[in-house]
């Protein structure tokens, strides 16, 4: 006796596959990461999930919020904890809250502290990262030009553009927007952590120059990497954003401490800033050197030393600093750029022959500090290597970017991580500006300007 005919087979393996199919449409979206990256600059939160996350985004006022849509999604755990990843003097978000909207529907509604320009947009995988959605909060102005212009007394050139983050008919900057960019303003940043007459002397070792007794000058570091792209990991799970944090606050101290010096930092603190944006931080300023502080990675674990490169129009001079630029310039894949934002005046100047000009000194520059660091560590190259790198596409302020020592190598990682060491790197890279303005003295800020902004 058949307990099925062939018919009712069929008919049972259809409603098998209408079901299944129904799960699968019905499939909630489940968010499987949440990160905040608060900083003065801009904040940012990070939505990861193993797949794309379907969104729509509103603005509110009275009071000023914006409202997240997330289709098809459910409350995760990790989505339920971002409301506690809010900190107190976050300058732009006051809190985030997150329930059901409707059926299929997840809202989160991020409540502001001050009118904000907001940008939302989406990253495919890339490194470590599955699908993100990523919600950047700018200030409606730069909160570092309007406090330059006010400290300083600065006026910003007509020709020094402003980036689509800003719009410079906007109203002022808030006074909590004010007081977290203090920071980043030159001669009042914060100090890196205290280092006593003993320490430093230890730590300097007679590597210091002469004072330089020139014009004021303005020195941009620039601490690679940070926030969501985290650069090389050691093999004791040392972070390179930490580390070029660590040692560029070191070397800003040491250089407000010269007369004629002071120093900005890109970052100064753990957060991702776009290789284009930490240029157009050092030419707002009217930075006359750009230092850039890495440290890196290779794929053999022995290789070892510091170096320093500059940029290139014809090519990278080796194999390693070509592997080494392609790398660098993955950072904005990494920690997640908009498509949309553009450097129009970057772009254009990038062609000019000035060019040429900017990188003869770059590799003075570099040579410089070459030769001071080759006094506290091997070199792994003799000489100032250059590639494309994207960080140093200044078309005026002569730029290096200083590889430290390998993280990947663990003797150097453990170096890396001992505070003597990291003053005594940053005194290196004084010596070697230093040295490069005694042969090589700034412009008067007159004729600066008029070569600078001259279109």
């Amino acid at each position: 006796m058949r307990l099925f005919s062939a018919r009712n087979i069929l008919t049972i393996a259809g409603l098998l596959g209408i079901l299944l199919l129904s799960g699968i449409a019905n499939a909630a979206l489940s968010i499987t990461a949440t990160r905040v990256w608060p900083a003065a600059d801009y904040t940012r939160i990070t939505l990861e999930a193993t797949q794309p996350i379907v969104h729509s985004m509103i603005m509110l006022k009275d009071p000023e919020r914006l409202v997240i849509d997330l289709q098809q999604a459910d409350i995760s755990p990790e989505l339920k904890s971002l409301s506690e990843k809010i900190q107190p003097d976050d300058p732009y978000i006051r809190q985030v809250r997150v329930g059901n909207f409707k059926p299929g529907v997840v809202r989160v509604v991020v409540d502001l502290k001050s009118e904000i320009r907001p940008e939302i947009f989406q990253l495919p995988p890339a490194g470590e990262y599955q699908h993100r959605l990523v919600l950047d909060i700018y200030p409606l102005v730069d909160p570092l030009m309007a406090l330059l212009q006010q400290r300083d007394g600065l006026q910003t050139a007509p020709s020094l553009e402003m980036t689509p983050e800003i719009a410079s008919t906007s109203p002022p900057a808030t006074a909590n927007a004010e007081q977290a960019i203090a920071a980043n303003i030159p001669q009042a940043l914060p100090q890196a952590p205290a280092i006593t007459d003993k320490l430093a002397d230890k730590a300097t070792d007679k590597v210091i120059d002469k004072p330089y007794d020139g014009r004021m000058v303005t020195i941009a570091i620039d601490p690679g990497h940070g926030g969501e792209d985290p650069g090389a990991i050691g093999a004791r799970g040392s972070r390179e954003k930490d580390i070029t944090l660590s040692i560029a606050q070191k070397l800003k101290a040491q250089i407000d401490k010269e007369p004629n010096m002071r120093a900005i930092l890109t970052r100064d603190g753990d957060y991702f800033l776009p290789l284009n944006s930490r240029v157009q931080k050092a030419r707002k300023v009217q930075a006359d050197l750009f230092i850039s502080i890495h440290a890196d990675a290779f794929t053999r674990r022995e290789a070892n030393g510091s170096s320093v490169f500059a940029l290139s129009e014809r090519g990278a001079t080796s194999a390693f600093a070509r592997y080494l630029a392609q790398k660098e310039n993955e950072s904005d894949l990494i920690g997640g750029v908009s498509i949309n934002v553009k450097d129009p005046h970057l772009a254009r100047t990038l062609l000019d022959l000035s060019q040429t000009a900017t990188i003869n000194d770059s590799l003075k520059l570099g040579q410089a500090v070459l030769g001071h660091l080759g006094e506290i560590n091997r070199l792994h190259k003799p000489r100032v290597e250059q590639a494309g790198f994207a960080v140093l596409k200044a078309p005026d302020i002569p730029s290096i970017l200083v590889e430290t020592a390998f993280i990947s190598n663990p003797e150097e990682e453990k170096r890396l991580n001992d505070p003597v060491y990291q003053y005594k790197m940053a005194a290196s890279i004084l010596s070697g500006i230093k040295k490069y303005f005694s042969s090589n003295p700034p412009l008067s800020k007159s004729r600066m300007a008029e070569s600078r902004f001259a279109d």
